[in-house]
């Protein structure tokens, strides 16, 4: 694949930077589309000199899509967020971005085409976050038949928004939170294995139009995973079970303190309503796997003590038992 050209979109984020590592190592020439390419120019240590090259783009910004992709082999679309803010809404940049992304990348004659979605995505759903995903693969499809889906279920790893916020909660609170008591299901997938599984797809002939739900090796409950978290970072938390009537009124509280500038809310509402359902890959239908694409999941007791280190009271010095 030496000297053949990928663009990714939103390659500056969690699983973007993972997957631009991972192309450059296969041999990729990667253009980087990023809405501030003068934050990403750490990228371009992960390849050989040349080989990796920032473009700036907006994909709410039609002309920005389009000069991304001049002279493009392949196109990975991993743009979404977590939460809204400002102008980054969930409608223009998971639903609209994925639209125009797909709809230019059409328009432009390439024939590869991976977006990255989530396990739940489904334009009928509750959740803003889950409808706006299935929008999203919807219009891809339409624009892109062939395109490759991945879906992953919640993904971990040393830069992780899910273990990193958790363990950091418990450095200041006494007590963690259990959703709906903590029975929700998760089935975590490591960021090198989504990062993998993404690259093979390019290559497969059989991954065009196919979509692929993938999750590690096991699944867990959300009580489950925050006892492992508190076991690595060796403290003693309260887990108390929150009903999901209260969680929203905490999410709506959430809500309100992220419309200050810079500041993450811990909780929306939205995030409660996709904690009403599991997060696992789904035994039924016929989604690809990780298996499919020739990828062993890690597991999450074999990755998590590696960055969960630096939670303990003496880092790494310290023993590890709560």
């Amino acid at each position: 694949m030496t000297g053949k050209l990928a663009v990714v979109f939103g390659g500056s984020g969690f699983v973007g930077r993972n997957v631009v590592r991972e192309l450059a190592r296969r041999g990729w020439r990667v253009r980087v589309a990023v809405r501030r390419p003068h934050h990403a120019g750490y990228l371009r240590t992960m390849g050989v000199v040349g080989q990796i090259q920032l473009k700036q783009c907006n994909v709410r910004h039609r002309p920005s899509v389009e000069e991304a992709l001049v002279g493009a082999d392949a196109v990975v679309n991993l743009v979404g967020i977590l939460y809204q803010s400002g102008s980054q809404r969930f409608d223009t940049v998971q639903a609209g971005g994925a639209a125009t992304v797909a709809r230019a990348a059409a328009e432009a004659g390439i024939q590869t085409f991976v977006h990255m979605s989530a396990i739940g995505a489904d334009p009928e759903s509750e959740s803003l976050y889950a409808r706006t995903k299935g929008e999203a693969e919807r219009a891809v499809k339409e624009a892109m038949p062939l395109a490759t889906i991945i879906r992953p279920s919640i993904i971990f790893g040393v830069e992780d928004e899910f273990f990193n916020k958790f363990a950091s909660m418990a450095g200041l609170s006494p007590a963690l939170p259990l959703i709906g008591g903590g029975k929700t299901k998760f089935q975590p997938v490591y960021v090198d294995d989504v990062a993998d599984a993404i690259c093979e797809t390019l290559t497969r002939p059989e991954a065009a139009g196919r979509i692929y739900e993938i999750g590690g090796p096991r699944v867990y409950t959300f009580r489950e995973l925050m006892e492992l978290m508190l076991s690595e970072i060796g403290q003693r938390r309260l887990l108390v079970p929150v009903p999901f009537p209260l969680a929203s009124l905490i999410g709506l509280g959430g809500e309100v303190a992220g419309w200050a500038p810079f500041i993450e809310p811990p909780l929306t509402r939205d995030q409660v309503k996709m904690l009403k359902h599991d997060n696992v890959v789904s035994a039924e239908g016929d989604a690809g796997t990780l298996a499919d694409l020739g990828v062993e999941p890690h597991t999450v007791e074999s990755i998590l003590p590696s960055y969960m280190v630096r939670y303990r009271r003496y880092g790494q010095f310290a023993e590890n038992a709560a």
